[in-house]
């Protein structure tokens, strides 16, 4: 039985992924969950109270795995302004992973505070990992650069889902370029 309980949770959690990268938050209803699962409705309230509970075990399902994949990129940056490019360029790779729908909706997802709070400090985790390589770079605030950092990226991601008339590999050149060398994109020198 418990098997069984948690095939149709993996199940649900697959069709909640779907949907998102569909559609967004907006597509994740119960009955689309029902539907692609072929529970019925009420059945997928025994697995998960509400929408946000299901984008939040999403979140915590997928946000380790995209942490490890841009830890283990970084890893082979080799140098500072390696490991800067490798932060930079991996998140902007997994935000064609179906994943990413389920990391970035809870931005959009009626969440409590408690889970606020933890997808909070998960995101924190993810700004710590290039706050050292800045450092290096002679940031004399990494962590405030990390953050500023985390917002381009952020950007660069929205408009990359916004079919913007720069072609993603253009989009993810010039977040680096920006991260690196600043507002100019260019070296010194």
């Amino acid at each position: 039985m418990a098997a069984h309980r948690e095939m149709q949770r993996t199940a649900l959690l697959a069709a909640a992924r779907a949907l998102l990268s569909s559609g967004g938050v907006d597509a994740l209803t119960f009955p689309a969950l029902a539907a692609r699962t072929g529970l019925a409705r009420s059945s997928v309230y025994e697995y998960f109270s509400s929408r946000a509970a299901v984008v939040e075990e999403l979140f915590a399902a997928d946000f380790p795995v995209w942490e490890a994949r841009i830890e283990a990129a970084m890893g082979e940056g080799g140098t500072s302004e390696g490991r800067v490019e490798a932060y930079v360029r991996t998140q902007l790779a997994l935000a064609g992973d179906p994943r990413h729908r389920a990391v970035t909706a809870v931005s959009a997802a009626e969440l409590d505070d408690a889970a606020r709070d933890r997808i909070r400090a998960a995101h924190g985790r993810l700004v710590d990992l290039v706050v050292s390589a800045l450092q290096e770079l002679g940031h004399r605030q990494p962590r405030l650069a990390a953050a500023m950092l985390q917002g381009l990226v952020e950007t660069a991601v929205r408009r990359m889902e916004l079919g913007a008339a720069e072609d993603p590999q253009s989009i993810a050149d010039a977040a680096v370029a920006m991260a690196l060398y600043g507002a100019t994109g260019r070296r010194d020198g």
